[in-house]
């Protein structure tokens, strides 16, 4: 099934026009977990585990770090099959933060401190 892109320019203006798109987060585990932005208003969609509550009545953008957006376009198309509009983001959140629009902070993974004695070779 082909699936919708959406450039980060329309977006952005869709973005700042209002009422805005539901945004959703398909990067895979590590991408994700190790990064320490998102879109605004961001939702997480997880490879695996059950899928967050969107509103059918809403557009909905889903993007990834994959500047192919294999893994946004298999969520999108998914979302789709179950009667959303959906649309994938071109370029991904790479694209989109290299022309510096906005994002949110989120938490990157803590590391835990070594256990004493760990480091000892």
């Amino acid at each position: 099934m082909p699936v919708p892109r959406i450039t980060k320019e329309d977006l952005k203006a869709r973005l700042d026009a209002g009422p805005p798109p539901v945004m959703v987060d398909a990067r895979l585990k590590y991408p994700y977990e190790h990064s320490t932005v998102r879109l605004p208003g961001a939702i997480r969609y997880p490879v695996e585990g059950p899928a967050p509550s969107i509103p059918r009545e809403t557009d909905v953008v889903v993007y990834d770090s994959d500047p192919n957006e294999v893994s946004s376009s298999r969520v999108a198309a998914e979302l789709i099959r179950k009667g959303y509009r959906a649309f994938a983001l071109q370029g991904g959140i790479s694209d989109w933060l290299a022309a510096n629009f906005p994002t949110e902070t989120k938490d990157a993974p803590k590391q835990a401190p070594p256990e004493p004695g760990a480091l000892k070779g």
